[in-house]
Order: C-alpha cells, then structure tokens, then sequence
C-alpha cells in the first residue's frame, strides 16, 4: 500500500515511519522542558505562561527534523543502505537538526528556548528515531503494509507486472496472481494463472484481494465490466495497468504506455499559477545558491586555473535543448580537459580519462553545475526538471526512443526526479530509463514536489550519488 506525499508514493510503512518519528520529535521537546525546568506534565502549563505557547515550538522542532531526515535521504523506499550508511545518514541529519534549531529560535524570538532544552530534545530526538527505525526494521516488510492485487490480464501488457524485479518496486503491494480473460494470449507463468469462473469478485473476497489490476493486451475484445462494476461496488479498488506501474515504481513505463492515457489521464500541469510558482521557486532558490557558494566557485575557478594555466578557460559553454526544442547555452566548470571532444560528441563514461584532477572533485561534488543558476536566472532551466541533453544525442535517442521529444514540454533542470531515482545516464538504455522517471515527474510536477526534490537533491550532493 502506498500513500501519496509531495508527489510522491510512498509505502505506507515509510509514511508511517516518518508520522511516528514526527510525533517522537515533538514529544521530545516536552520532555526536555520538563527535564530542564524539573517540572511534570502538569507543570507545562505554568512554563507556557512564562514562555508563551509551546506547541508552535515543538512542531517547528518536528519539522525541522523529519525534513533533515528527508534530506538524507531516510525516508527513501527505493535504496537500501547498510547499517553503517544508514547510521551516517542519520548522525549527519540530526547534527544540521541541531544548528537548523538553534538557528529558528535565535532568528525567530516568540520560538526561542534555552540553549539546553534545545540539546536536550536533540538527544531525546536520536533516542527516539533510533528506538523507532530498530522497530521498523522489524516489521517493515510484513505483509500488513501491503495490498493484496489481482491482475486481470495474462499477456504480454500483464508481464510488465510480472517482471518487476527490483524489491523496491513491489515493496507496496503482494501479487496473488493473473485471471487469464478469454481468447488473449497467455505469456505469464501457468502456475500464476487462477480461475475465476465468470466470478471475478467471489475469486477477490475468497483470497482476500483488494486490488484488481486490469491488463489486458486488447480491451476490445470481452472486456469484463460487470465483473469489474460489481468488484468495485464491492470495495475493491480497480485500477489501470499504467496507473499502477506509475504508482508503484515512480516512472512511467514506456513500453506499456499509450497516448490516451497521457491525453485523459490527471496531471501535467502547466496552468498560469504552477508557472508563476516555478518561476518564483527558480529564482528564489539561485539567488539562495549564488550567495551560500560563492566562495566555493571562486575556489573552484582558482583551482582549474591553477591545473591549466592562468590561460585555460575555466568555464565552457555547450548547446543543449531546452523548452520546446529551443537551443540555448548551458554554463558549466569546466571538468574535462580542453580537447575532450576533438572527434566529436560523446557520452562521459566511468573513470573518464579526459576528466582532469580538479574535474574529477568538482563532478564528485557537483560544483561543476553551479553555474547554471545563471542559466536558471535568464530563463533558459527551472532548478528542478529533466537535464538538458546536446542536440547530438537527442536527435539519435528521439529517432529510437518514444515519447522523448516530450520531455521538452517542460524547462530542464539543475536537478530532478531522475536524477534522484536513477544513476548517472551514459547509453541509450539508461537515457531510456531516465525518460520513465522525467515523465512521471512532468506528469506530477507542483511546487511541493520540487521542494521535495530540492530537499532530498542534498544527499546526492553529500553522498556523490550518481556523479560522474
């Protein structure tokens, strides 16, 4: 089962997680008030008094800690770390809890508390988070968070389900099996197939089943409406093979899709207020970057200058495609080195020997992109999108690749939605992948999902997630 946050789906366990965690973080701000002022639960009121209104300081708290955990990426379902990862992840997301608190109590002073109840609901805070994912741990993957689906369907539009194979792609929902409509061909597993008998909702209620999934090849042939009406009416929910395959792996599929879906379905949003608030959220966030990495960039441009020559040019620039299929300039450090492409474009490449020593950092890092909030800033990139690509390759990719061309509906991006969900693209497979992931975020693009994007866009910077 998956519930939808910030654009995104999420299991219900880690929504679950990131609830109790939540309330964990504002209980700890009570008890350290008690621990401090050696008061009981009874005594808040009196420190109300002095102090004003307590709750707005523990939600501030809650907050500040479930999106620095957020952005360490410890509510993401689609990766699982080791211990010791996790354990990083966590030490570092409560450390920036800790000056983000200091910080809001100081800047905003009706939310002020002592310095000592701040470190002390720190410390009750790690107790509580780390006591609850030892929990979750426990019971994460037990078959109450998921939902029980029935496929309606057993050919080559079935399989698609069938051949999830990643843990993280079926980690919201149990495949019972497939009912094999008449007259479709079958490509699915024998041993998969179950027999409803003309009684699709008495086969769901004996197996328990609480989601009909319907993939059919043909739709034209034997639909089963009644069957399908009378599941529905019976509380089990029905839905598309799409739709489902969205939900549940955060893309959309390419090789199931169809333009009807896409024409009919919710989403795409590109309405005069989500433009006005991306516009506003672009140049908000660059102005925010260009002051917080000015000194790095200037280190930066020192450093190459230094490795080439005060002569070599520490910034290039290069054409990309940009909305509608407009070319513009993209500003980049430059990380390679200056004959890189004397036999033309070519994708970089794992340990590419043409990076150079202070490229390979700044790539690490991703300071090599921040010259782009200069591209952000004239209009030509959003902060969050799909990446621009060089009109070499994608005059290549839109000849063998459906649907690609459609990802310039939209303003690329500093970073996006793929850039979280998939590594770096180096081939045409993976630019195929990466389609899947820009077009279920152009589906489902508002301003809480590029907050939520840029929030979670820090542990691919802090962790090197994807550089290349």
């Amino acid at each position: 089962m998956r519930v939808r946050v910030l654009g995104q789906y999420l299991p219900a366990s880690v929504a679950l997680l990131a609830f109790v965690e939540a309330v964990l973080s504002f209980c700890a701000l009570y008890a350290a008030l008690c621990i401090r002022f050696q008061v009981g639960v009874g005594g808040l009121d009196e420190l109300a008094r002095e102090f004003g209104p307590l709750w707005p300081r523990g939600v501030a708290f809650s907050v500040i800690v479930v999106t620095s955990m957020l952005a360490f990426g410890l509510y993401n379902s689609r990766q699982r770390p080791q211990l010791s990862g996790t354990l990083a992840r966590l030490t570092l997301a409560l450390l920036v809890s800790a000056c983000a608190v200091a910080a809001l109590f100081y800047i905003v002073p009706s939310l002020h508390l002592f310095r000592g109840v701040a470190a002390l609901a720190v410390i009750l805070a790690v107790c509580g988070v780390v006591t609850s994912r030892v929990v979750f741990s426990r019971v994460a993957d037990e078959e109450i968070f998921k939902r029980q689906v029935l496929v309606y369907g057993a050919g080559h539009a079935a399989s698609a389900i069938a051949r999830l194979r990643r843990s993280t792609d079926r980690h919201g929902f149990a495949l019972t099996g497939f009912v094999h409509p008449p007259g479709e061909e079958r490509v699915v597993p024998a041993d998969r197939i179950l027999v409803s008998a003309g009684d699709l909702c008495g086969l769901c209620g004996r197996l328990g089943i609480t989601e009909v999934v319907v993939a059919m090849d043909d739709r034209r042939c034997g639909f089963p409406i009644p069957e399908l009406l009378d599941c529905r009416l019976a509380g089990i929910e029905v839905t598309e093979l799409l739709t489902f395959l969205e939900r549940e792996t955060g893309r959309v599929r390419i090789d199931v899709l169809n333009p009807s879906w896409m024409i009919f379905g919710p989403g795409f949003r590109r309405d005069p207020l989500r433009l006005f608030s991306s516009r506003a959220l672009d140049v908000l966030s660059s102005l925010g970057v260009l002051v917080v990495a000015l000194p790095a960039m200037v280190l930066t441009l020192v450093a190459i200058k230094i490795e080439d020559g005060w002569q070599a040019p520490a910034l290039y620039s290069q054409a990309r495609v940009g909305l509608g299929g407009e070319l513009f300039n993209v500003l980049k450090f430059r990380s390679m080195r200056q004959d890189a492409e004397l036999n033309g474009a070519q994708w970089a490449q794992r340990a590419d020997p043409r990076i150079t020593r202070v490229g390979a950092i700044i790539r690490k890092l991703r300071i090599d992109e921040l010259p782009q909030v200069i591209n952000v800033l004239r209009g030509h990139m959003s902060f969050v999108g799909p990446r621009p690509e060089r009109p070499e390759f994608v005059a290549q990719l839109a000849e063998k690749i459906p649907y690609y061309v459609q990802r310039h509906c939209v303003k690329p991006g500093i970073t996006g939605w793929a850039q979280l969900c998939y590594p770096y693209g180096s081939s045409e497979a993976d630019a195929l992948e990466k389609l899947q992931y820009d077009l279920y975020y152009i589906k489902n693009n508002s301003l809480l999902f590029d907050l939520a994007i840029l929030i979670q866009t820090a542990e691919v910077v802090l962790f090197g997630k994807g550089a290349r």
